[in-house]
């Protein structure tokens, strides 16, 4: 089944879960007893939106070193500390000819460095059960760390070395060369995966995201050990970075560790630049041939930035697209077993389509005509309501681990318009009306370009591109 959102960090792997955190399960209770249509007032002591949101922000604590921001945020309790240093910029910062090399450059770096040779390292994390990963996406990438409290110290200082001093040996380079490579070289075997690059060269035509973030296979194949250390040296400023932390850990102490490790870093003068909005015209099918059992078939339209205030409402809308479509493509029909309409988390945002069936034209004609129902047919106040309630039971689970938000801090400020408003993102989608919901669908559920894997003799490109309002 195709993922239906983008998280931003593919490997931030906390080595342990908490639970969720008594103040998110209060706010959840404010918010869900007034959806649920309760017959009796909430308690007295149940926080208002303004005083939970207060206190959620005197958890974090933000300060810069040298032009680094750094964001702390303490849970108190917590057995776990997650930490994440982020490269501003995603594929901002590459072009055609070397798209993958951050990525590669992480990957080869997560390895060893140069006070942690491969075997010291691997055998220091295991002992503590320490994880160093990194991810990359469209607007930034990461190095992560996820350690157990009583290990932490010991483990920043793996972490510091590793982001600050990779070794790149020649054999570190080559063996992640070829995991890598085998990777992106497989793709075409993947029909999934397949489907997602087609539809990259769809939907991204003369848009930076053209050049993905993974690269190419021609690409990391050309990339040397000289490439990636050039690399690291030319991005390793404090004005690209941002390093949050998440943990029982005091900012004031962090504060001083932190200094001595990034803080002789080169400042620079990156300024971010967010990348062009996508648009789309007009509906488009592309189909390319290959002998399946059933066809692979997404489709794209254009959506709200984070930033944006329709994203409360489109959020909304995808929800009850994503149910509908559940519902009348497999339930009803049972035209396909795991059919989805979805919405990313991208600076230029895409929401969309996915199904895989062996008749293609009747679940795509089912799920066209669910998007104009949307569009044309007024929404329930408790269907919203509805889809509310089990997005924010959904969203709050995917926070509950130290790593998840890290990430979630990371995203708001990196393209979300600053940490903080992630704190109001619950009262801005409580107040989303029927309305709205009908205009976002409308504004943005349209001129979808579709790409289809699978037999061209079965598609009907007419009703891929007869969806009203095109």
């Amino acid at each position: 089944m195709q993922q239906s959102t983008q998280t931003g960090i593919s490997r931030f792997r906390p080595t342990s879960y908490c639970l969720l955190p008594a103040v998110l399960l209060l706010l959840l209770n404010a918010l869900i007893a007034p959806i649920a249509g309760a017959q009796t007032n909430p308690p007295a002591t149940a926080p208002d939106f303004q005083s939970v949101i207060a206190r959620q922000a005197s958890l974090v604590t933000e300060f810069e070193i040298n032009g680094l921001k750094v964001l702390v945020k303490r849970r108190a309790g917590s057995q776990t500390v997650a930490v994440g240093l982020f490269i501003r910029g995603g594929v901002e910062n590459v072009s055609a000819s070397n798209a993958g090399v951050e990525a590669f450059m992480l990957n080869v770096a997560s390895e060893a460095s140069a006070n942690f040779p491969r075997d010291r390292m691997r055998k220091e994390t295991a002992r503590m059960g320490t994880v160093i990963g990194e991810g990359v996406n469209y607007d930034y990438s990461s190095l992560s760390m996820a350690a157990t409290r009583a290990n932490f110290d010991r483990s920043w200082e793996i972490f510091a070395d590793v982001a600050l001093h990779p070794s790149f040996t020649k054999e570190d380079v080559a063996l992640v060369q070829s995991r890598i490579l085998a990777g992106l070289q497989g793709e075409a075997d993947d029909p999934d995966g397949y489907l997602q690059r087609l539809q990259d060269r769809v939907a991204y035509v003369g848009h930076p995201y053209l050049n993905r973030p993974e690269g190419t296979a021609e690409n990391v194949g050309r990339l040397t050990a000289e490439d990636l250390r050039a690399y690291h040296q030319k991005i390793m400023q404090t004005s690209r970075l941002l390093l949050v932390i998440v943990g029982d850990l005091d900012a004031a102490q962090l504060k001083s560790r932190i200094a001595a490790s990034f803080g002789k870093l080169p400042r620079g003068d990156y300024k971010p630049q967010a990348p062009p909005p996508l648009s789309f015209t007009s509906s488009t099918v592309e189909v390319t041939s290959r002998t399946l059992p059933t066809n692979y078939i997404q489709g794209l339209f254009t959506a709200p930035s984070i930033t944006s205030p329709d994203i409360y409402p489109m959020r909304v809308a995808s929800s009850l697209l994503r149910d509908r479509v559940f519902e009348e493509v497999r339930v009803k029909r049972n035209l396909s077993y795991a059919p989805d309409a979805f919405l990313r988390n991208q600076s230029a945002n895409i929401g969309g389509l996915y199904v895989t069936a062996v008749d293609a034209n009747q679940a795509v004609r089912v799920m066209l005509n669910e998007i104009a129902r949307l569009q044309r047919e007024p929404i329930g106040r408790d269907d919203i309501n509805a889809v509310i309630a089990q997005f924010l039971t959904t969203y709050y689970i995917g926070q509950e681990t130290n790593g998840a938000q890290v990430a979630e801090l990371a995203q708001y400020e990196l393209i979300g318009g600053g940490w903080h408003n992630s704190l109001v993102f619950l009262e801005k989608l409580r107040a989303v009306t029927p309305a709205e919901v009908q205009r976002v669908a409308q504004k943005y559920m349209r001129n979808i370009r579709f790409v289809v894997l699978g037999n061209p003799q079965q598609i009907d490109k007419t009703v891929f591109t007869g969806q009203a309002g095109n």
